[in-house]
């Protein structure tokens, strides 16, 4: 039936989700998701949202949700965008700041929807190849260019830019909105969202789905200057007026609002990634810096294909990239500590 596509649908190259398998006694540690639940705070407010005012749209400004991203932040709601996942804020974003008509940058190893939505928007981009310790170096992105995107952390390495040198690469590209995803910055990172005063290029992505626990809510925002902010209504008012549902928003306010849940939960993520860290370089792995709920490592002696397989048969899921550069790493999401235990020990069983 593909003769009644449009041209377009021909040429693409659709993102490959993170696999969600229905095994028995699985250990997953493949997608990134909390190992820990959403805030009691934040499931009491999607129960208490869940009645008859649901045959009523939402709010499609999403206001009382945008002022209070604003308030944990330290910005104005006019600053706040929201989305039904930051995956929507992100093809918001690509349409709406980054189609011009220079190149966009973005890392050669990094967020593998990037050359995706740039294939779906006709954007025309440049990979920039990470340094050999597949890092971002700024000074790569001081070229004529029409935007640039990276995560901070970068995903799927880990490594992440620290505020200087965010700080310097905006100032070296005044003329260029520069985009700084940042859906793992809750685990270590510092956040570009003190700068947004000083760069009105700036944009600030975030998820919930992470630090937050909510990845089933669907619920992402950016954060920048108000002109940005507009830009992205703009396009939003013109593909979808009601992204966020009732529910969504009233769980993302109480989550946000929940601090002490969220500090909890993501302190325990950040001292399991260190114990896992240490436990996996004993076993001879090369594992990256990482500053993101996932850490990317590698064995001198083992492929990742085959540890991957190895630990799947063991129903043990962790995600594996078979591209150039990265096939040898495993990109392992932290678990709790049960689970970090079951993978060294399946990791042990293999090497010894």
């Amino acid at each position: 039936m593909s003769r009644f596509w449009s041209d377009v649908v021909h040429t693409l190259t659709p993102y490959v989700p993170g696999e969600q398998p229905k095994l028995d006694n699985l250990v997953k540690l493949n997608t990134n998701e909390n190992p820990y639940g959403p805030s009691p705070k934040a499931l009491e407010a999607i129960a208490g949202a869940n009645q008859d005012t649901l045959r009523l749209y939402p709010d499609p400004n999403a206001e009382a949700l945008r002022a209070a991203i604003a308030l944990a932040y330290g910005i104005e709601p006019r600053q706040v965008f929201v989305g039904n996942g930051s995956d929507e804020v992100l093809a918001l974003v690509f349409q709406a700041l980054l189609k011009h008509g220079r190149p966009l940058l973005f890392p050669d190893i990094t967020y593998s929807f990037y050359p995706v939505y740039c294939a779906l928007f006709g954007i025309d981009y440049q990979a920039v190849p990470l340094d050999p310790a597949f890092r971002i170096r700024p000074e790569d992105y001081r070229r004529p260019n029409g935007g640039i995107i990276f995560p901070n952390p970068n995903a799927p390495t880990g490594r992440w830019l620290t505020l200087a040198e965010i700080q310097g690469l905006l100032e070296a590209n005044p003329d260029s909105p520069v985009v700084v995803d940042e859906a793992y910055v809750d685990f270590g990172c510092e956040s570009a969202c003190g700068l947004i005063r000083r760069f009105p290029n700036l944009l600030v992505v975030h998820t919930l789905s992470k630090g937050r626990s909510l990845a089933g809510l669907r619920l992402g925002y950016a954060m920048g200057d108000a002109g940005l902010i507009e830009a992205l209504d703009r396009v939003k008012n013109s593909f979808n007026s009601y992204p966020v549902d009732r529910l969504a928003m009233a769980g993302a306010i109480a989550a946000l609002e929940d601090r002490d849940h969220f500090d909890r939960t993501r302190r325990a993520v950040m001292a399991s990634r260190g114990r896992l860290v240490a436990e996996l370089k004993e076993l001879g792995f090369e594992v990256l810096p990482s500053m993101a709920n996932f850490i990317f490592a590698r064995h001198p002696a083992r492929g990742g294909a085959e540890l991957a397989a190895g630990l799947r048969r063991r129903s043990i899921i962790v995600r594996h990239f078979p591209h150039p550069r990265i096939e040898a790493f495993l990109r392992i999401t932290i678990g709790t500590d049960a689970q970090c235990r079951v993978l060294v020990d399946a990791l042990k069983e293999m090497l010894a």
